[in-house]
């Protein structure tokens, strides 16, 4: 271990926390630019939840292949591999010619992302191995922080007509030179695996043998679903709409921040389980709220619920895993962020742009839709071109197809309005295809928060059961790494 005269707790937690609002800011930001992407490069619904789902299932990557790695390399080889993968996924997204190399770069810092959370979340654990639930919460108080900087810094942008996609992206630099500067030359301590003396070995032994860990991996999948999932489309829905979705997203995050960095007093009043199920509960209506109000001040509303439900998930059920089962290590944690943000990438989001792809179209008025269609395929069929003549042809094709079906073909006819808004088409033409589409594309994807709602059920069973488990017993337990057990406050 290196010497402890060495270690500076306070800056390596700081740097910590900026390495997380890196991964926030890349996470705000890729969100705020989504439907630009859509409109730039003509991409459905269900390619842009691939983008998106791969900005959260590279994290998965990235922590399923270090964690366990982590004892051995150590965290601060963890986050100089992390500080180069924001760097590098940030320039090729920023570069991007079309589909796969955006998806390509949303991968990349993903990885980085899953790097972060790979090295810090175990760092903070063993800094602080008294109080892990409460700092681990503290800790990520900056993932929603860092979504209120990118996303009040992504709305600044439009504001004073700098709004391009590109220079929003480019946000993620200044944070990873930040933590660059703050963590990559200082000396880390080692994990609280190496110092227990415990190998890779009884780390794995303790994940399979725990039943309880098991649960919480599944619980994992859930509760990020709930969380992450709505909040990575948040922003295109609610603009789609015609409301300043970004707005939202910092509102919610913002709240997430302060309700995080008051943990303290609301985990010891009622319990880390105690806390999980309300959450749940809370999060649910919340969910569901967001998914049926009107644009407005009634979004905001519904949007606070659901925060209020959300805050606390993620920390919280690290915090449980390293609390009540500190032998699982570094690994342990890094399971839960895996098994948590690859169901929202690999599932969830894709899961979530395929329902609002099918429900958009249903919104779509046939007559209006092929009459602006036809229209702009006469204005572009007069230009020479190529990106003008393709959106023709893509706008001519849905047309005869209605005129030969009577239906009108899906995504191939929202892709075609979308086309017609990424080309230079006549203003008319544009502001009748946005005035069609963009109603559709924001009920789309509120239905896919409806969706998203019964996870919410589930989890109050499973923390329901959990908190009682603990009531039963005298209270909440923390157990330190060689097996002891102290009762909590329950």
């Amino acid at each position: 271990m290196t010497p402890s005269a060495t270690i500076d707790p306070r800056r390596l937690f700081l740097g910590s926390c900026v390495a997380l609002v890196a991964t926030s800011v890349a996470f705000a930001t890729v969100g705020a630019v989504m439907l630009a992407l859509k409109r730039d490069f003509v991409l459905t619904n269900a390619e842009v939840g691939w983008i998106g789902g791969a900005a959260l299932w590279g994290f998965a990557v990235s922590q399923v292949v270090f964690s366990p790695l982590c004892d051995t390399l150590g965290m601060r080889f963890l986050l100089r591999m992390s500080f180069l993968g924001h760097l590098i996924g940030t320039l090729v997204m920023v570069t991007a010619g079309g589909f796969w190399t955006l998806f390509a770069g949303a991968l990349i810092i993903a990885m980085a992302n899953g790097l972060v959370e790979a090295a810090c979340n175990p760092l903070v654990a063993t800094l602080y191995p008294a109080d892990k639930t409460v700092r681990l919460n503290q800790f990520h108080v900056w993932f929603p922080g860092g979504v209120v900087i990118g996303g009040l810094a992504a709305f600044a942008l439009d504001q004073v007509g700098i709004g391009a996609w590109q220079v929003k992206l480019s946000l993620i630099l200044l944070p990873t030179l930040a933590y660059g500067v703050l963590l990559l030359t200082q000396p880390f301590p080692e994990t609280e695996g190496v110092q227990a003396g415990l190998g890779v070995e009884e780390a794995f032994r303790a994940v399979l043998s725990t039943p309880l860990m098991w649960v919480m991996l599944i619980a994992m999948a859930m509760t990020a679903s709930v969380e992450l999932g709505p909040n990575r489309w948040v922003p295109a829905v609610l603009e789609a709409g015609g409301m300043a979705g970004i707005l939202v997203l910092v509102w919610i995050n913002g709240l997430m921040a302060l309700l995080r960095y008051r943990a303290g007093a609301v985990v010891h009043r009622f319990s880390p389980t105690g806390v999980l199920m309300v959450s749940a509960s809370v999060a649910g209506v919340g969910l569901l709220a967001l998914s049926y109000a009107p644009l407005g001040a009634m979004t905001f509303a519904a949007a606070t619920i659901f925060a209020v439900g959300v805050c606390y998930f993620w920390p919280t059920m690290l915090g449980v895993v390293s609390e009540r089962m500190p032998r699982t290590g570094a690994l342990g944690l890094g399971l839960m962020g895996t098994v948590g943000m690859a169901t929202v990438g690999l599932v969830t989001s894709p899961m979530m742009g395929e329902i609002a792809d099918r429900y958009a179209h249903d919104r779509l008025p046939a007559v209006e839709t092929v009459a602006v269609l036809s229209r702009g395929a006469t204005d572009l069929s007069a230009r020479a071109d190529p990106d003008a003549m393709a959106s023709a042809s893509a706008a001519l094709a849905v047309v005869r197809t209605f005129e030969s079906t009577g239906r009108l073909p899906t995504p191939a006819t929202a892709n075609a309005l979308r086309a017609l808004l990424a080309t230079d088409v006549r203003p008319d033409i544009g502001s009748d295809a946005q005035a069609i589409l963009g109603p559709a594309d924001n009920y789309g994807g509120r239905v896919s928060f409806r969706y998203v709602t019964p996870l919410c059920l589930v989890l109050v069973v499973i923390f329901g059961a959990m908190y009682a488990r603990d009531r039963a017993a005298g209270g909440y337990r923390v157990e330190d790494i060689h097996g002891d057990a102290a009762p909590e406050a329950a």
